[in-house]
């Protein structure tokens, strides 16, 4: 658990979640679950070990954001250990407004062994000026 409505899981999670989850991110690519009837669902996949595509952290960091009032939301991946952690840092810097260092702490002290994606905090970066450009468009 990160927060009181955010926490990090993997695929065995995600097919059995915890009663108190109403929606499910799923960021592995390789994994295809079954979930509850009852649980919100979406698959953005990212690949593991990999850079994280700006227009797939963007996209997930969105849909965290559109779920997040209404559920207790999990995000998802194979071992619950890399893509999952650092959508969730993703969320926490660009929504949450929190420093990459902070969120970084705030995700590996909840999540021991967590390892995010390589390049996470410029690629959030160009989220958040992606995420500002949406908000405010310019005026030409």
């Amino acid at each position: 658990m990160i927060n009181k409505r955010l926490l990090v899981g993997n695929a065995d999670d995600a097919k059995n979640p915890p009663p108190q989850v109403g929606a499910i991110l799923m960021v592995a690519e390789e994994q295809n679950v079954t979930v509850p009837a009852r649980i919100i669902y979406a698959k953005i996949p990212l690949k593991e070990f990999g850079e994280p595509a700006v227009s797939a952290l963007y996209d997930a960091v969105q849909w965290i954001e559109k779920h997040l009032p209404d559920n207790r939301l999990m995000v998802c991946c194979r071992a619950g250990m890399g893509r999952s952690v650092s959508v969730v840092i993703a969320y926490l810097c660009c929504v949450e407004g929190m420093t990459y260092s902070d969120a970084l702490k705030l995700a590996l002290t909840r999540r021991p062994g967590g390892m995010p994606l390589p390049r996470l905090d410029k690629v959030i970066e160009d989220v958040f000026r992606r995420r500002c450009a949406v908000e405010r468009p310019s005026l030409s």
